[in-house]
């Protein structure tokens, strides 16, 4: 079989010289230092992967100028997921002009985890905020952690229909309980909307063994997203760096390769590259 072309839906960067990551505090220890694309470029052939999305790793204009700045030097970055300040639509509408510019630019991510309020992108001003993504055809990446977080979705899919959302990290699925539980159910609501797709990734430090985790403990959890999106509706990521932390990038890739190798060569080409080609509107690299 010849060697897939596999884009890496979700690869961050970050520089602490350059730009503030409130949430990075030293209890996140080996990832809690400066991670340059420099360093993930050597691992990218070692886990067969062809081209990355770069994903925002802060809430501010800094991190998203910071990441096209990098995609502008390492061609296989061939998209950035930056940040736009949601809660105040007229400034969020002027700043997604100005990255408009870019045609790397293609959606936005707010780290609603780190928000006092798990609703939060619920309110209104959040929502108006959507709607000008969904009419430029932009997509908005949920990083749901908690059950209120997914909730959230069926709501903001029946308020904006047509804003395409992604789930990373599949909704931090329980897989240390060896349970679908809740999860199961959130995720089945959220894949109501066609729109909505799943990202399968960051699924190593879900398992509460950083370790010794392995493809089979999170294979029922990939197989359940699967079922419930179809392969047309999920795509692949390896979450570097926050991956060094259960055994690093190649692990995390070697994990889910062993479990989509099993797919069909329809879904595989749909969940490696298809889906994240189409959803994000990317362009592979040119040789």
């Amino acid at each position: 079989m010849s060697h897939p072309i596999i884009i890496d839906t979700h690869q961050h960067a970050w520089d602490l010289d350059r730009v503030a990551y409130p949430w990075l505090t030293p209890d996140f220890g080996p990832i809690a230092r400066t991670y340059l694309p420099s360093e993930l470029e050597p691992q990218l052939k070692l886990a067969g992967v062809t081209a990355t999305v770069m994903v925002q790793s802060a809430n501010s204009y800094a991190d998203t100028e910071y990441m096209f700045e990098q995609a502008e030097q390492y061609p296989w970055i061939i998209g950035v997921v930056g940040w736009v300040p949601l809660l105040y639509p007229d400034v969020a509408g002027r700043a997604l002009e100005r990255y408009a510019r870019n045609p790397l630019f293609r959606g936005v991510r707010h780290l609603i985890h780190n928000e006092a309020n798990p609703r939060w992108l619920l309110q209104e001003r959040v929502i108006e905020s959507l709607k000008l993504l969904a009419k430029r055809g932009l997509t908005f990446d949920i990083v749901a952690t908690l059950p209120e977080h997914m909730e959230c979705i069926p709501v903001l899919s029946e308020k904006i229909p047509d804003l395409k959302m992604v789930i990373d990290h599949l909704g931090q699925p329980p897989v240390a309980t060896r349970e679908l539980g809740r999860w199961g159910d959130d995720l089945k609501a959220a894949a109501a909307n066609p729109n909505v797709y799943a990202k399968i990734s960051g699924l190593g430090t879900t398992t509460g063994n950083w370790e010794g985790w392995t493809a089979e403990d999170i294979k029922p959890y990939v197989h359940y997203a699967l079922a419930t999106f179809g392969a047309d509706r999920c795509m692949c990521g390896g979450d570097w760096p926050v991956s060094v932390l259960a055994g690093g990038y190649v692990k995390a890739w070697t994990a889910y390769r062993a479990i989509l190798d099993e797919l069909s060569p329809a879904e595989q080409a749909a969940v490696y590259s298809q889906t994240a080609l189409r959803f994000y509107g990317l362009r592979l690299p040119t040789a």
